[in-house]
């Protein structure tokens, strides 16, 4: 069996866009170290369901959590449901995404104000809401490899995880020192919604690793962040070297 973290037993972790892909997996994995795990999910109900499911059939606790993390009064509600069923929340993970196309010459205010609710304004709200209830906890924020660089064809998408890469260290100063914040960018680990694993493999050479990594990695980078004392402000790149090829913003 799998050694647990210590650190994590009887603790209670919020997972947004926990129904699916690598939120599926993080979810699964504190729940193994023995958290209790909030699975946030929007519209991936049954997804949801499944994961609880499988968390509950292996001896752990889980609970499903519906919001709309695009709708600011949905955030805080969303937080209010995980403490009312799981009890304090010690672990937050901001895994939701959305991921839509388009570029600085065609973007809109449309296009970017629910990628900047969903990447950054929801993080912000459930960030502030773990730290009123007092006492310690660990914050982990998803990112993308990308924003040391630029991404043209996703150019809302690009902003909003920005922005959270800010966040996320304005939040490790403003939460010190009883809430550690730290963030993690992947690189190539799940292909696109609709695309098979062909489509990583045609991408492997753009990192120095030349190969694609998978949910495991990401969530080895979990484990070890929220079972860290002495880490905080950190972004962790899981990505195969790929952000060590140039920095757009430097």
């Amino acid at each position: 069996m799998e050694d647990r973290n210590p650190s994590l037993a009887g603790k209670t972790a919020l997972v947004t866009g926990a129904g699916k892909r690598v939120g599926r997996a993080v979810a699964l994995a504190l729940a193994g170290q023995g958290a209790r795990v909030m699975v946030h999910y929007n519209r991936s109900e049954r997804e949801a369901a499944e994961v609880c499911d499988e968390i509950r059939g292996s001896g752990g606790s889980a609970w499903p959590v519906q919001g709309d993390l695009g709708e600011a009064g949905q955030v805080e509600r969303v937080f209010r449901d995980a403490v009312a069923q799981g009890g304090r929340i010690d672990v937050l993970i901001n895994s939701a995404s959305i991921f839509n196309q388009d570029t600085i010459w065609n973007m809109t205010e449309e296009s970017v104000l629910p990628n900047l609710r969903i990447h950054a304004m929801a993080p912000l709200a459930l960030a502030r809401a773990m730290a009123a209830q007092g006492g310690e906890g660990h914050i982990v924020n998803l990112l993308d490899t990308r924003v040391t660089m630029y991404d043209r064809e996703h150019a809302s998408y690009h902003i909003s995880k920005r922005v959270l890469l800010t966040l996320t260290r304005m939040l490790a100063l403003e939460l010190a020192p009883k809430i550690v914040v730290n963030a993690i960018a992947p690189g190539l680990i799940l292909p696109p919604a609709g695309e098979d694993e062909s489509y990583l493999q045609k991408l492997v050479y753009t990192n120095p690793l030349k190969r694609h990594g998978g949910p495991q990695d990401i969530v080895d980078a979990v484990l070890f962040l929220v079972g860290s004392r002495f880490i905080t402000g950190q972004i962790l790149y899981v990505d195969g070297g790929y952000h060590m090829k140039g920095h757009t913003y430097d």
